[in-house]
C-alpha cells in the first residue's frame, strides 16, 4: 500500500530548495506522521517521475524550475490560478488523476496582506519584470482588482507579450519605469536584479509619492537595494521571503489536511538558515 502521506518537490537542481525546511516545520508543529523531501529530478526523468506520483508513490508535491512549464502540460486538469499563470507548482491526486495548480499568486497576495493590509486599495501598480513570476503577480493584482496595472521588462517586445495574456495591463520599457513612479502606488519587483550574485535594480525612487508601497519578491538578500532605497525615503515596504511561506499553505493543507500558519517562529528559522548560507 502506498504512503500517502509523502509529499515532494522537483526542481534540477533542487538541493538549495527551502520547502523541506519548511513543510517539515509544520509536519513536527502539526505531529503528523508524514515526510516532504526534496527530489532532484533531471528533465528526461520527470515523465517516469510523474508516473510514479500518478501510481500513488506520493500523495502530492511542489514544482519548481525548470519544471513548472513542462508539469503544466502533462497535468490532467489545472485550476484557475494555474491557467491563467501558465505554470504548475503544487501537484495532488484526485481518483488517480494528476491535478495541477499554482500556489504563486496566493503567495504574493498573502504576503501583502500580512505586511501591507492596505494595499488592495491601490489604484494604479507597476510591475518590474516578465518572467514566470510576473505572470503569478499579475493574476493577484487582477483578482485584488486593481484597475491601471504597468509591466515594465528590460524588453518592451517581452513586456508587450505578457501584456496580451493580461487585458487591460500595459506594456513598457524598463527605462521607461522612471517615468511612470509619479503614478505608481504599488511597485513590485520581480526580477533578479538585487538579488545575491546580481547587479542592483537601478531605479531612482524619488517620484514615488509617500503613500507607495514597495515590494521585492527577491528574499536573498531579505532587503535588497531597491527595499532599502525605499525604507530610507520612508515608504512601506514587504520583502519577498513572506511569498515563498505563504505559497507553500495550500499545498500543505491540501497533502496533510491541516492548514498551517506562517509564524513569526517559521519566519525566524528560515531567515537564520539564509544568513548561514551568505
Amino acid at each position: 500500500m502506498a504512503d500517502m502521506t509523502s509529499a515532494f518537490v522537483i526542481g534540477h537542481p533542487i538541493a538549495h530548495s527551502r520547502s523541506p525546511m519548511i513543510h517539515g516545520h509544520w509536519l513536527a508543529a502539526h505531529d503528523i506522521a508524514g515526510e516532504y523531501r526534496a527530489v532532484d529530478v533531471a528533465p528526461g526523468d520527470l515523465p517516469g517521475f510523474l508516473e510514479s506520483v500518478r501510481r500513488g508513490l506520493f500523495c502530492g508535491g511542489n514544482v519548481t524550475i525548470p519544471h513548472k512549464e513542462a508539469v503544466f502540460e502533462a497535468v490532467h486538469r489545472r485550476d484557475a490560478a494555474a491557467s491563467a499563470i501558465g505554470a504548475v507548482n503544487t501537484l495532488w491526486l484526485d481518483n488517480g488523476q494528476l491535478i495541477g495548480g499554482n500556489t504563486d499568486a496566493y503567495g504574493f497576495a498573502a504576503n501583502l496582506d500580512a505586511g501591507a493590509p492596505h494595499w488592495r486599495a491601490a489604484e494604479t501598480a507597476l510591475v518590474l519584470g516578465a518572467g514566470g513570476a510576473a505572470r503569478a503577480v499579475l493574476h493577484a493584482l487582477r483578482e485584488a482588482g486593481i484597475g491601471k496595472v504597468t509591466v515594465a521588462n528590460r524588453s518592451a517586445a517581452r513586456a508587450g507579450e505578457l501584456a496580451l495574456a493580461f487585458p487591460g495591463v500595459k506594456p513598457a520599457g524598463l527605462d521607461q519605469a522612471s517615468a511612470l513612479l509619479a503614478k505608481t502606488d504599488l511597485l513590485i519587483n520581480t526580477t533578479s536584479l538585487g538579488m545575491k550574485g546580481q547587479p542592483p535594480l537601478d531605479l531612482d525612487l524619488d517620484a514615488l509619492q509617500d503613500h507607495a508601497i514597495v515590494t521585492d519578491i527577491v528574499y536573498a538578500p531579505l532587503t535588497t537595494p531597491l527595499l532599502a532605497r525605499a525604507k530610507s525615503r520612508g515608504l512601506k515596504t514587504v520583502d519577498g521571503l513572506g511569498m515563498l511561506l505563504h505559497q507553500a499553505v495550500p499545498g500543505f493543507e491540501r497533502w496533510f489536511g491541516v492548514r498551517p500558519a506562517v509564524t513569526p517562529q517559521l519566519r525566524a528559522m528560515i531567515v537564520a538558515d539564509l544568513e548561514g548560507a551568505r
